[in-house]
């Protein structure tokens, strides 16, 4: 198990320093923050446009700076932000928990709706409530996630005038930025709990299950999704990590305070300092996630320690 987990973390590490030099080195190729930041100020001589440099530390050799940035990473140090010189890791982590909240609510909507209609789905196969379900799953994959979050706001927001249309406040505001993303991803957890179950029903113990007289919730929810239940929290672990990196937009479209807001807000002024933060923070959230999904399953199934 030693050995396993060595390689996953030199894994992991491997990723964290290509994303974070991959990142600091785009950036770097989107404008000249010193032009976006005398915009407004009037005419600036050369001298003025690198004096600005100079104080950012944009004159530094690239390498300097990225070894800058790995070291604040580890003192908890990223700097301060070119748009008024807040400090970074406070920015980050007031925006944090917002986007962290809005995907634990996201994930909890999907597994709450696609964990019973992929079992009815199973159950049913190849009747109508099985295809029905199978093509408005197909339907939520065809849905772009930010024409979704638009229309909800059109229906309950302008129309209805039932729930907030933007901003982080109270319950109400979670519901549709929550629903909105549960519906993209319950699209996909259907399908999988579904073959996940078709597979589980043809086992022998659920049909002793059934011969001894159990109720037929008891044998899916306690006998066939229990065991079927190791690839489906893996995959669902999975996802969370890729839900991170997707809910930028939706974040932007309702105007949440997190880390997708903070980052277009961070492309829109060149900011540097927190568009790089952001990104290798949300990389290191899902590198984390991947590898405490990859360490469980090689306890659950020592086979996955050799590979």
């Amino acid at each position: 198990m030693a050995g396993f987990l060595l390689k996953r973390l030199l894994q992991a590490a491997f990723v964290l320093f290509a994303v974070t030099l991959t990142v600091s080195f785009a950036i770097r190729l989107t404008g000249d923050p010193a032009l976006m930041l005398s915009q407004g100020a009037g005419s600036l001589t050369q001298e003025d446009l690198d004096n600005i440099r100079q104080a950012l530390g944009l004159n530094e050799p690239f390498l300097s700076q990225y070894l800058d940035f790995v070291t604040g990473l580890f003192t908890g140090d990223m700097g301060r932000s070119f748009l008024g010189g807040t400090s970074v890791s406070l920015l980050i982590a007031k925006a944090l928990p917002a986007t962290l909240a809005l995907a634990f609510t996201s994930m909890i909507v999907s597994i709450a709706i696609s964990i019973p209609l992929g079992i009815h789905a199973a159950v049913n196969r190849g009747r109508g409530v099985d295809q029905v379900i199978r093509i408005l799953s197909l339907t939520g994959l065809s849905f772009p996630n930010f024409w979704l979050a638009i229309m909800l706001v059109l229906m309950f927001s302008i129309t209805l005038r039932w729930l907030p249309p933007s901003g982080m406040d109270g319950i109400a505001s979670f519901v549709m930025p929550a629903v909105t993303m549960g519906i993209i991803l319950t699209a996909t957890n259907v399908r999988l709990v579904r073959s996940a179950m078709l597979e589980t029903l043809r086992a022998q113990y659920v049909q002793v299950a059934r011969a001894k007289g159990l109720s037929e919730r008891k044998v899916l929810y306690k006998h066939a999704l229990r065991n079927c239940a190791i690839p489906l929290v893996t995959y669902f672990g999975l996802q969370f990590g890729g839900l991170l990196g997707g809910i930028v937009v939706i974040e932007r479209v309702f105007n949440w305070p997190g880390l997708g807001t903070l980052a277009f807000d961070a492309v829109a002024g060149r900011d540097y300092p927190v568009l790089q933060a952001v990104i290798t923070v949300l990389a290191l959230l899902i590198v984390a996630i991947n590898l405490l999904v990859d360490i469980a399953y090689g306890l659950i199934d020592p086979r996955i320690r050799t590979r």
